[in-house]
């Protein structure tokens, strides 16, 4: 089973910075995309970020030109700058991940941490 750590967060002012880094532990495992999504109270989960083992990572448009995420093997780090007060939510760490020599994929949530824009 893999586990992922999220650490980061906080209350942040408006044009602020921010970081948050997730690492997925356990073993006998390959992850494939891993990245961050995020969810206001009574609003769908969104994707943020993703970055696949190969190949070019995604960004939401609300973030585009302010997010970059960046991976080394089993941990993945989102750079976020200008924050605004609509970026408040509580992001989640996401990891695809299949057992070694299996091709069957599945699915990987961190617990969630707390971020707070002020304006």
């Amino acid at each position: 089973q893999v586990h992922l750590v999220e650490s980061g967060g906080g209350l942040v002012q408006a044009g602020g910075f921010l970081r948050l880094v997730c690492a997925a532990s356990g073993s006998g495992f390959s992850i494939e995309d891993m990245g961050w999504y995020r969810q206001v109270p009574g609003q769908q989960r969104e994707m943020v970020a993703v970055i696949p083992s190969s190949g070019s990572a995604k960004y939401a448009d609300s973030v585009v030109g302010r997010a970059v995420i960046s991976r080394e093997q089993k941990t993945v780090i989102l750079q976020m700058s200008s924050l605004k007060p609509e970026d408040t939510a509580v992001y989640y760490c996401y990891a695809e991940w299949r057992h070694y020599g299996r091709t069957n994929r599945k699915d990987a949530w961190g617990q969630g941490t707390q971020v707070t824009v002020s304006s």
